[in-house]
């Protein structure tokens, strides 16, 4: 429909351009692109033109990218703290604190998907599946060339992660592959493997939680006294990450649509892009803060959570039988990038060859995705 029907249909139904505040409400938090683009038309007809809109999207976008990179420093910085005062290993903390706390659009989908009462339990499924894939391959991959660039084209990876924590980076990324091999091999997910899945990550976060190495600094009580302020600022610098991510994705969204970019396109980059956001930021901001631990816990972290509390809720809210052999590529892209990290983990150094090597593995993984490529 041409803007000029749009615009005589309001006429008619409107005597007073005025603003409805239910629908402006709606336009801020609705997460569709289209019934968002709508809605604004709706919204902000005959009061802001197509520039204004654009230009207040640019400057929202730039709002949310400052937000996020502050976000992130508040995040990374508290988790230090939080490992300090705790005695808990730095990946640790990345891996249960920071990795939970960014894993939350993914939670979000799957929450839907459970609520939809197993109609979307393949978005769910093919979200956990693709963000692993994202995390360890782009992720990581960028994380490791970017570590490379700071210390000589190589880093030493030891001084950094200790045994205890390299156990669990070990383990989160073995349940990350074994996981969706299992599924694929008895074909159909159900109910049941939905409670096993919670029970594993009850199970394990537990134990992580057990695991603490005694430190002279996180025996001082004046800041013992400080822990929980810590943990607060660590988890709500979380919060804001995530939502500076999501209005970075509405906003360039909305953008995109202005200059005419189709929707499936935009669906296929910005939104798929947009769960792993936080993750990135944080992992980056890590690494440029010197604490690589902590992005290599947030991301295995990330990875454990998905494939565990995230697939194992859509799993017990769907009644229905899930066909794992449906989101075959995905788990064999998955299982390879997890494979390739683990042993490139146990070297003592990493270079920017294997940053190289990941997001090579990324590449192939759109590659085959948009059809460039085919495998099989």
């Amino acid at each position: 429909m041409k803007r000029s029907t749009r615009h005589s249909c309001s006429l008619e139904t409107h005597t007073h351009r005025t603003v409805d505040f239910k629908l402006f409400v709606r336009f801020i938090f609705h997460a569709s692109l289209l019934t968002a683009e709508r809605e604004a038309i709706l919204l902000f007809e005959g009061w802001l033109t197509e520039t204004s809109l654009l230009i207040a999207n640019i400057l929202l976008l730039l709002i949310s990218l400052v937000v996020l990179d502050k976000a992130s420093h508040v995040t990374i910085s508290n988790a230090v703290k939080v490992s300090s005062v705790t005695g808990f290993g730095k990946t640790t903390v990345g891996f249960i604190l920071v990795g939970f706390s960014t894993s939350l659009p993914e939670l979000c989908v799957s929450v839907i998907a459970a609520l939809s009462y197993g109609q979307t339990i393949g978005v769910a499924i093919g979200n956990v599946l693709g963000s692993n894939i994202v995390n360890v391959c782009l992720i990581i991959g960028i994380a490791i060339i970017l570590m490379a660039l700071k210390s000589s084209k190589t880093a030493n990876m030891f001084p950094h992660i200790t045994k205890e924590d390299l156990g669990s980076l070990y383990f989160g990324l073995f349940v990350a592959s074994i996981i969706p091999l299992s599924l694929v091999y008895i074909t159909y997910a159900s109910q049941i493997v939905g409670v096993i899945l919670l029970v594993i990550f009850i199970v394990y976060m537990y134990q992580l939680s057990k695991i603490k190495v005694l430190k002279e600094e996180g025996s001082l009580g004046e800041e013992k006294g400080k822990l929980r302020w810590y943990s607060a600022l660590t988890s709500l610098g979380a919060l804001f990450v995530v939502l500076s991510s999501y209005f970075i994705v509405d906003t360039a969204s909305f953008i995109a649509t202005i200059l005419g970019v189709p929707p499936v396109l935009i669906g296929a980059t910005i939104i798929a892009f947009g769960t792993s956001i936080p993750e990135l930021a944080t992992s980056l901001k890590a690494v440029n803060q010197g604490h690589p631990e902590i992005a290599f816990g947030n991301i295995v972290g990330s990875c454990f959570i998905n494939i565990t509390l995230i697939l194992g809720v859509p799993l017990i809210a769907s009644p229905l039988r899930v066909n794992m052999t449906a989101f075959l590529d995905l788990v064999i892209f998955s299982l390879i990038a997890n494979l390739f990290l683990w042993y490139f983990l146990t070297s003592e150094k990493i270079s920017w060859r294997e940053g190289a090597v990941l997001l090579c593995i990324y590449a192939l993984f759109l590659a085959t995705t948009f059809g460039v490529i085919q495998l099989r």
